[in-house]
């Protein structure tokens, strides 16, 4: 595949990994794309488009239209060409992925973030339905709103890039910034960093200082249910008394532990 005189979708990706000297390399023409043929991930995820897209299909009782669709545009002097895998409703792009069970949409998601920015900002469309089928037993869908904020902090990173190709400049040692996505919304939703948040952090440590006594009372409290035979009305000890309401219900009373007045 030539992949000379322009940035791609996933060179996006590379770019903000920063994955620069290799993809530098490949830019200039100094080395050749690598074949792909026998990675497996790769070939496994082009072999299973059709049904993933069509399993997308079928859980979201719609059809898509626009496969294979081909974008090409100059975004602030780097030209970019980018093909999608499907549009739903001329509205939104929707991107097919295969990867590993032990990933999480939000993995996903933060890992193609650069891609699907790209690719929402060529085609015009509003965002990106995400397909992922994790392993072989699970499949996720989730819906990417376009974010410019993120685009424009991510852009300036893939033109400093493209200028290391253009002017030939060796991009060693660079290391590209980390932006945060945070405030891209992923269906209709977005994160906060609670951090700084005073009340937050110490209601936080508050519930993780307590998590264990809540657990072993929970664990307490089902176990002494167990304890309550059908015919018994009450069971009880001089602080705990386990009764039968009239509905069949237990209920939980704790008793007043007389003091030793001796």
């Amino acid at each position: 595949m030539n992949r000379l005189g322009f940035i791609g979708g996933s060179d996006t990706v590379q770019i903000m990994q920063g994955n620069w000297l290799e993809l530098w390399q490949i830019k200039t023409g100094r080395i050749k794309s690598p074949d792909l043929s026998d990675n497996i991930a790769v070939q496994l995820g082009i072999h299973t488009e059709d049904f993933n897209l069509n399993w997308f299909e079928k859980q979201n009782d719609v059809v898509l239209g626009g496969h294979q669709s081909e974008f090409s545009r100059d975004v602030q002097g780097v030209p970019v060409k980018g093909t999608v895998d499907a549009i739903l409703n001329e509205r939104a792009i929707v991107e097919a992925k295969h990867t590993n069970p032990y990933k999480s949409m939000e993995d996903v998601i933060e890992y193609y973030m650069p891609q699907i920015q790209t690719y929402t900002h060529i085609s015009g469309l509003d965002g990106c339905y995400m397909s992922v089928i994790f392993g072989n037993s699970r499949w996720e869908s989730a819906y990417v709103s376009y974010d410019e904020g993120y685009f424009n902090s991510m852009w300036a990173v893939v033109a400093d890039f493209w200028r290391h190709v253009t002017m030939d400049i060796d991009p060693v040692g660079y290391e590209p910034p980390k932006i945060g996505i945070d405030a891209i919304q992923i269906d209709g939703m977005t994160r906060r960093d609670a951090s700084q948040d005073n009340q937050f952090v110490d209601l936080a440590h508050t519930y993780l200082e307590n998590e264990a006594y809540a657990k072993s009372f929970e664990n307490a409290k089902a176990s002494l249910k167990k304890m309550v035979g059908r015919t018994e009305r009450e069971v009880y000890c001089d602080i705990l008394s386990v009764k039968r309401d009239k509905r069949g219900a237990l209920r939980f009373t704790t008793r007043k532990v007389k003091e030793n007045t001796q």
